[in-house]
């Protein structure tokens, strides 16, 4: 599961239905330009504006077109626990490598809370790899190294986590508290060629929805020791992370595919909106 995993939006036809063939030609056209793994249902994906038989459907979709070819990593995580048990299943029974579940949004849950939502999964589904899904920008609450320490110590199954936040000590310290064979992604654009120096494994990072072959090339160089390239492709990406979040993402990533023809339609759902001139 090392390398560059690219977060899909989620395509949606003009009218605001979930757009299934566009996701399975967007799958195609991800591995074609040397994406090393699939994840849907993250951020980038807007799960919280679609229905759990939505959810489903999409990680069909993509399982179907990924076919073992490449890790696929779908997120599992809503804010309720049922939901979330129940989209995990459906991951596990679609052969996902790893459940990429989110930290629950809205409730603000305290560490302990964090450490029981997390040993409950895990104990569901003992035999899925479960990835943390740490996104503090989006769901009010940070989970700390001390907890996802914790959760490494009491669950064998609990084997990584999915970095997205600004603050790049966080990093460090759960890599130092849980053990550098950890596994650990940045969700941050900026900070995903820097992770790999202290010992994370790749990136899950939205700017592969627009330029597939530079984020994987990046880590490709990167580690075949190739400095100078990995370099050149992170500050060649600079401008096109600005384009990404000039508003709430994914909306200006879908306007764009749609410009080029890689998806029938930019549609985002309430209340994100399509990006203003």
């Amino acid at each position: 599961m090392r390398g560059s995993i690219a977060p899909v939006v989620t395509p949606f036809t003009a009218e605001g239905e979930l757009d299934l063939d566009s996701l399975r030609a967007l799958v195609r056209w991800q591995l074609a330009q040397g994406s090393h793994g699939i994840s849907t249902g993250g951020s980038t994906g807007e799960p919280s504006a679609q229905s759990t038989d939505e959810r489903i459907a999409a990680m069909t979709a993509v399982a179907a077109e990924t076919a073992d070819t490449v890790p696929f990593l779908p997120g599992t995580g809503s804010a309720k626990l049922e939901e979330t048990l129940r989209l995990t299943a459906e991951a596990d029974r679609l052969g996902a490598d790893a459940a990429l579940v989110i930290t629950p949004y809205y409730a603000r849950p305290s560490q302990q809370a964090l450490h029981t939502w997390y040993s409950t999964i895990a104990a569901e589904f003992p035999h899925l790899p479960i990835v943390i899904y740490n996104v503090p920008s989006r769901t009010a609450v940070d989970i700390a190294p001390e907890t996802i320490a914790g959760l490494r110590r009491a669950h064998d199954n609990i084997v990584g986590v999915k970095e997205t936040t600004k603050d790049f000590e966080h990093f460090s310290r759960v890599l130092h508290l849980c053990g550098r064979d950890f596994l650990m992604w940045s969700g941050i654009e900026l900070l995903c060629l820097p992770l790999l120096a202290i010992g994370g494994i790749g990136f899950v990072s939205a700017a592969a929805n627009l330029a597939p072959a530079a984020v994987a090339r990046m880590y490709e160089a990167y580690t075949a020791g190739d400095r100078a390239t990995a370099l050149d492709l992170h500050y060649a990406l600079h401008p096109l992370v600005d384009l990404l979040f000039v508003e709430t993402n994914p909306a200006p990533a879908k306007w764009v595919l749609e410009q080029r023809g890689l998806i029938a339609s930019g549609h985002v759902r309430p209340p994100l909106i399509t990006p203003t001139d």
